[in-house]
């Protein structure tokens, strides 16, 4: 906040706290650097649901005085008027009953070292830093002035935190026949799998659209615009004669398999985020009972969903224009539908279509009815639209962090996410998605993989990977920013546990990833990121700061993250870090752990790193406590 007032005087600025059942807390700021009228504190928030506060300035009487007491003295004039001064002022604070005995004892002490002071006697008193903390606790204040009461919302755990999995549960379980047809996984033999993605420390488990999937320009594989047969389609294309949002693909099962799934999932540690797509496939059933809903060209048809060059010819986008009131009505029912069948977290498709006024409204009706609900927006468009989404109630957002790959441009990023719009915007680092994979993917090989999943896992504290990540698949449709084979038109086939046994899977980084960040609460912040400097241009350095009052642990938690972003080279370079961050002086040394390899060392603040692209292409370094 910024605080400020005419003249010399000093100020003090507190934050009065109201938690959700009603309990007052008062908590004071301190300055920033001087001349900036800025004031900070850090308040752990230990309760989830609707604070209020509002800030407090005052004149610091002690403060003041104090100051001109050291000038005053150091000067040599005034001497007498300010230890009268001074006297006065501790006295009268000695005499307030609601402070401590032994307070008021030790004021009333300073108040007798101040009758009839010399210049040194002065000082002494004017520096005392256990009568200025005694002051900071409990001030000397007047001409206070306070703002109104704000409001505050401390959400659940898991929609600022967390490790995303994303998968498509009809090719979880899907068996290839010998005629070549495909016979669906299911919902039951989906589950399956679950214990696999628990067991690499996973949080959230993602799905794709569960319900109907459309005839009607059915896309085949590669986004072939006619579909052979035995081609599932898009679960984006929602609707068919079987039903539409609130219904699920026949091929998959049946609520009470969807239930059984949720519950198979909460029984290995993980929660179920289903897929909220708000569009329809020309099958619908909302096509025939409104089809208000959408638009109509001139010739009569109705307006599939484009951008440009794509099309999606299977797809009819909803028109908010018309019958507003009907459309919200009906979206709200859908989500509540599946909010009753015990889903908690929602991934919206392309929320950046949809009026922000509606996200907004829908949101908030969620919360009131059902509180603890988490929405993530997929929203990858311009800055503006994917702030305001955020700011309109969404309490996660897939960011611009796929297409950020040198060091300017993550340094430029993570410091955006983490200081610029932290305040209401939580980005999810997801590394790949079954619509993205990027050219630093495609042509960087394991070592892209590696080092794209590091920092992810780091740099934020919520990420998340598609399926398949942990296989290397980076083979891209030609032309496209997309895998091969895309598994949102086909069945996929894979064999996690022989891609393991192997050694071909990522699934022991991932799971080390998830391991290092449960064990380390530094990593479980947005704003606590600092950027250090390398000679080298290809080596990104950052650290991962958390005092510790605020770790749970009663050590603090530092960690400090050296990438080769350079997949296709070793890089060896100086690292230059301000390790005054973390409470140790330039020039000292300290111990670090790789928590990847389990290596020491000794270092300073000037340190030499040799990262081999093929091999460890990453540190992430745990600065050991000093005994």
């Amino acid at each position: 906040m910024v605080s400020f007032r005419e003249g010399h005087d000093r100020i003090g600025v507190h934050v009065r706290l109201l938690d959700p059942h009603g309990d007052e807390s008062l908590h004071r700021l301190t300055p920033l650097e001087d001349g900036t009228d800025r004031w900070t504190t850090q308040i752990a928030l230990d309760r989830v649901g609707a604070w209020r506060y509002r800030f407090e300035g005052f004149a610091d009487d002690f403060a003041t005085w104090a100051h001109s007491a050291e000038v005053k003295a150091e000067a040599d004039i005034d001497i007498a008027v300010m230890s009268a001064s001074g006297e006065r002022l501790l006295r009268s604070a000695a005499s307030q009953k609601d402070r401590p005995s032994p307070e008021r004892t030790r004021l009333r002490a300073a108040a007798e070292r101040l009758h009839d002071a010399d210049a040194d006697t002065l000082t002494a008193v004017a520096t005392d830093s256990d009568l200025a903390a005694i002051f900071r606790a409990r001030p000397r204040a007047s001409l206070g002035s306070v703002t109104d009461w704000m409001p505050l919302t401390v959400e659940r755990q898991r929609a600022g935190v967390g490790a995303w999995y994303e998968f498509f549960p009809r090719s979880e379980g899907a068996v290839r026949r010998e005629d070549g047809t495909v016979r669906s996984g299911t919902l039951r033999s989906a589950a399956k799998r679950l214990p696999g993605v628990a067991d690499m420390g996973f949080d959230v488990l993602y799905l794709v659209p569960v319900h109907p999937i459309g005839q009607t320009n059915r896309k085949g594989r590669n986004n072939a615009l006619t579909a052979e047969p035995g081609d599932p389609g898009s679960p984006y294309a929602i609707g068919s004669a079987d039903g539409g949002h609130d219904a699920i693909h026949p091929d998959l099962g049946t609520e009470k398999d969807f239930r059984a799934l949720l519950r198979a999932a909460q029984r290995v540690g993980l929660e179920v985020a289903l897929d909220l797509a708000l569009q329809a496939s020309p099958d619908h059933p909302w096509v025939a009972e409104h089809p208000e809903w959408f638009t109509t060209l001139p010739d009569g048809t109705i307006a599939y969903a484009e951008n440009p060059p794509k099309k999606y010819q299977d797809i009819y986008p909803l028109n908010f224009d018309n019958d507003p009131a009907g459309i919200y009505a009906e979206m709200l029912r859908v989500v509540m539908h599946w909010v009753g069948l015990g889903v908690r977290i929602f991934r919206v498709d392309n929320p950046h279509t949809k009026p922000l006024q509606f996200w907004e409204w829908l949101i908030a009706e969620v919360e009131k009815a059902s509180p603890g609900v988490v929405f993530l927006a997929e929203a990858f468009t311009r800055p503006a639209v994917m702030r305001a989404l955020a700011a309109a109630g969404f309490q996660q957002s897939y960011s611009y962090f796929t297409w950020r790959n040198t060091k300017a441009e993550l340094e430029e990023f993570l410091t955006s996410v983490s200081q610029e719009t932290s305040d209401y915007m939580r980005p999810n680092l997801f590394v790949n998605t079954h619509d993205i994979l990027t050219e630093y993917l495609q042509f960087g090989g394991r070592a892209a993989y590696r080092i794209r999943a590091c920092i992810a896992a780091t740099a934020a504290p919520t990420w998340g990977v598609y399926a398949g990540y942990e296989l290397i698949e980076n083979v891209a449709r030609p032309g496209s920013e997309e895998n091969i084979d895309n598994e949102k038109y086909e069945y996929k086939f894979r064999d996690w546990e022989a891609a393991e046994r192997n050694g071909r899977s990522l699934a022991p980084l991932l799971r080390r990833l998830n391991e290092i960040r449960r064990e380390h609460p530094a990593l479980r912040q947005l704003r606590n990121i600092s950027f250090h400097w390398s000679d080298d241009d290809a080596v990104l350095v950052y650290s991962k700061h958390l005092d510790a009052e605020f770790t749970g642990t009663g050590a603090s938690d530092t960690l400090i993250v050296v990438a080769n972003l350079d997949p296709h080279s070793v890089r060896e370079t100086t690292v230059h870090l301000d390790t005054r961050i973390w409470g140790v002086a330039p020039g000292d040394r300290f111990e670090v752990e790789d928590l990847l390899t389990g290596a020491t060392w000794t270092w300073t603040d000037h340190d030499y790193v040799r990262l081999d692209a093929f091999a460890e292409p990453v540190h992430i370094l745990k600065v050991k406590e000093r005994s």
